[in-house]
């Protein structure tokens, strides 16, 4: 059974498109980034999932639907949102009583293992907390719920280096199973690229590139071309061209490596490289 399934799932902010018929199967033990530039529809399609928002077309979550079963489907998801959403004047401790009273997959062990390994004190405030710290409280409420089912919206943003690279180590290492499956959006994706199966990208509210990471790499090659080639890398439509260097990098989709290696030297395309390709005139 899909994770999350969709069909022509759509919706409207008066005369705005935010979700234009969008399809979607996502599968157990999966980590799938949805990666698109702001006003993409990544976040309507978040609350479409959690139930905060209506839509038009089916969408079933775990089986559920996800506007009139929301109270059982919060049993088995979990949710971190960009922002700070505890209250700055709990205490720590509070926060973990809190959770541990209302939900009922919720592991007081687990919560308070992680935050062992953390500076943070039960009997601080949240108000007394650094982002990070704030960050990391919230991982650990999360990551002590037995959810099958984790969303993550822009989960480390404003989060320094140190912080953020902590933060997907310790959902690879003390989350994530084969059983659980994680659907994270960021604009941070060369961070996240090595951790991903799936790989989504949404422009317009359209879903534009649906594939797992071993497709990406078969499908997608960078050639560095020199001047006297670059007519015949244009020939094979590349997606994308960039000048590094008084060369050109072309970046192909489905064109067989024998062809390329022709034209010069081949290269996998970073996530990064492969969404400024196919957002190209977004931010026109």
């Amino acid at each position: 059974m899909s994770v999350v399934q969709a069909r022509n799932l759509s919706k409207r902010y008066g005369a705005t498109v935010a979700l234009d018929r969008v399809d979607l199967d996502i599968q157990p033990g999966r980590i799938v980034g949805l990666v698109g530039p702001n006003g993409a529809g990544k976040t309507t399609a978040l609350k479409a999932i959690l139930g905060l928002a209506e839509f038009d077309g089916e969408l079933s979550v775990l089986g559920m639907n996800p506007r009139t079963q929301r109270t059982e489907l919060m049993q088995q998801v979990s949710f971190i949102a960009d922002v700070a959403v505890l209250p700055r004047w709990l205490r720590v401790g509070d926060a973990v009583d809190f959770v541990g009273g209302v939900h009922p997959r919720f592991s007081r062990e687990k919560c308070q293992a992680f935050l062992a390994r953390t500076k943070i004190q039960p009997t601080q405030r949240v108000r007394e907390l650094s982002k990070g710290m704030i960050v990391q409280l919230h991982l650990a409420l999360i990551m002590a719920i037995d959810a099958k089912l984790l969303i993550l919206d822009e989960p480390t943003l404003g989060l320094d280096i140190l912080y953020r690279k902590d933060f997907y180590n310790s959902l690879l290492s003390d989350y994530f199973d084969h059983e659980k499956t994680i659907l994270v959006t960021t604009h941070q994706i060369e961070e996240i690229e090595h951790i991903l199966t799936d790989l989504l990208f949404i422009k317009e509210g359209k879903i534009v590139l649906n594939a797992t990471m071993d497709d990406v790499g078969e499908r997608f090659a960078e050639v560095l071309v020199n001047p006297d080639k670059a007519d015949s890398a244009r020939a094979l439509k590349p997606l994308y061209e960039r000048q590094i260097f008084g060369k050109s990098i072309f970046l192909f989709d489905g064109i067989e490596r024998s062809r390329l290696a022709e034209l010069g030297e081949i290269h996998k395309p970073s996530v990064a490289d492969l969404f400024v390709a196919t957002m190209k005139g977004t931010y026109a």
